[in-house]
């Protein structure tokens, strides 16, 4: 007897669901625009922006959230926030060209990541905030504002090294930021190049989920916020960078119960779920587990808005009332920088089968028409299965029946023994055939395009902007959409309105 099927359903609202049940237009815009192809949904990113918003109102704080950019390439996520009062996280010069250009004002836009000094120019000559990583670097940026004339520009020290007070809490050392065994410093050298800079606050970003570690960032933050005070600098915002998640799968119990198979898998107790028994950083050692799940917690109770009002909540580690109450009694501002969780719902992405078929060892191979770099889920440990979206009028396919579920390996179209869509056992209802789909739904969070290239001359997938109007779903190219009503306008100036 075969067994069970192990699903990860995908998590979808109902804007994400109800376009994936387009079958016919989602075929039409893939016979005609390639495969891959990413789809984004626009309004989505500005219903998460409402409910980060929501967490700011119900702790009584002031402050801006940023869409960290890095996390998708699309100009209409972009220009949609542009058009709410988000904020917009740029790390590199073309970033920052791209939101100026999508109608972003600079007041709203947070220079960070690693800088040139035509970055530094440009942020500082339009008046963007700029994320210090280094003495260093505010020395470059300071004799740039003398140089050139410029008006003095916002910065925010990014901080690292943080420690908890009482039992050491383990936490990944950063790359980024100044360690606070230099704050001094640092904070000598703001004071001296007050004529350059204006220090508006200070920030930091961890790599973590967790929200002790995160606890002791933010009230050492509120601490070197007082001291900068007692300088008699004027800085007014705490910028907690992003890491709130996204959670991926519909089910918990789904994915409780994958990674207990798969860990039986790895010790040989039942059949491989995986390429040749890849064990996600699981390993066996005489009959022992060994190792440590490299994977993202697809399921999480607790994420994106939910996650920041948690943070919120939370006591502090020393003065122990709420972070949120600190923020309150000092009348600091907060910022927020979040990426994947204001992707969340607001993409998928599409990719046609080219081929089916089975191994000696009868494992069944289906070859998608995209490669492991058009859609990052092994790149960025995330699991959950794509959705089967028949070509309309095609019978059923294989050697399977139609409702009969069937195990399968996605593979892709680069002449690479490694361009493996999953490393696991997917599980698809039926067995699919050439000319369907498979949509992988909430994709526009670092897994849409954030390491996708042109390897083997293969085509990049193009992109599409979908929206409903008139109770029915609409798209542009995502280069060609803004959040104006471009149909009405047109029609309200050839009635003569103009």
């Amino acid at each position: 007897m075969r067994p069970l099927p192990l699903y990860l359903e995908p998590r979808m609202e109902t804007p994400l669901r109800s376009l994936l049940e387009e079958h016919d237009l989602l075929h039409t815009l893939s016979d005609a625009l390639g495969s891959p192809l990413n789809l984004l949904l626009p309004e989505q990113i500005a219903d998460n922006l409402a409910r980060f918003q929501a967490v700011y109102r119900k702790h009584h704080l002031a402050g801006r959230i940023h869409f960290a950019h890095k996390a998708n390439r699309s100009s209409a996520l972009v220009r949609r926030l542009a058009a709410t009062d988000a904020g917009l996280d740029v790390a590199s010069l073309a970033e920052l060209q791209h939101v100026l250009g999508a109608g972003c004002p600079p007041e709203r836009i947070m220079a960070t990541g690693p800088k040139t000094r035509e970055y530094l120019w440009l942020a500082a000559r339009t008046g963007a905030a700029i994320h210090l990583d280094s003495p260093a670097e505010l020395d470059e940026l300071a004799d740039l504002v003398r140089e050139h004339a410029l008006p003095r520009v916002r910065v925010l020290p990014r901080l690292s090294g943080f420690k908890a007070p009482g039992v050491t809490l383990l936490s990944r050392p950063s790359r980024f930021g100044t360690d606070l065994g230099e704050l001094t410093g640092l904070l000598d050298a703001l004071e001296r190049h007050r004529d350059a800079v204006e220090t508006t606050g200070v920030a930091y970003h961890l790599d973590t989920t967790g929200i002790a570690e995160k606890a002791v960032a933010l009230e050492t933050c509120i601490a070197v916020m007082n001291e900068c005070r007692r300088r008699g600098l004027q800085p007014r915002t705490i910028d907690i960078g992003g890491g709130f998640g996204v959670s991926y799968l519909a089910d918990a119990a789904q994915w409780e119960r994958y990674t207990t198979e798969l860990a039986d898998a790895v010790l040989g107790r039942r059949p491989a779920l995986t390429w040749q028994g890849h064990g996600y950083g699981l390993r066996a050692e005489s009959g022992r587990l060994r190792g440590a799940l490299g994977l993202y917690p697809a399921h999480r109770p607790v994420a994106a808005e939910a996650y920041l009002d948690e943070l919120l909540s939370h006591p502090a580690p020393t003065l122990g009332r709420p972070l949120g109450t600190l923020l309150l009694e000092n009348l600091y501002e907060l910022a927020v920088e979040p990426g994947r969780a204001l992707a969340d719902q607001c993409g998928a992405t599409l990719a046609r089968v080219l081929e089916v078929r089975h191994t000696p060892a009868g494992e069944r191979l289906v070859r998608l028409e995209m490669n492991a770099r058009d859609v990052g889920l092994e790149e960025h440990g995330v699991l959950m299965d794509p959705v089967l979206v028949p070509r309309p009028g095609a019978p059923g396919a294989g050697d399977a029946a139609p409702d009969e579920p069937v195990g399968v390996y996605l593979i892709g179209n680069l002449c690479l023994e490694t361009d493996l869509i999953t490393r696991r056992t997917v599980f698809l209802p039926r067995l699919p055939a050439p000319g369907d789909l498979l949509a992988f739904a909430n994709t526009a969070g670092y897994l849409m395009d954030f390491s996708a290239g042109g390897a083997l001359r293969q085509p990049v997938a193009r992109k599409v902007a979908a929206y409903r109007q008139d109770g029915t779903w609409r798209w542009r190219l995502d280069e060609q959409y803004w959040p104006v009503d471009v149909t009405a306008a047109a029609a309200h100036r050839g009635n003569g309105h103009a």
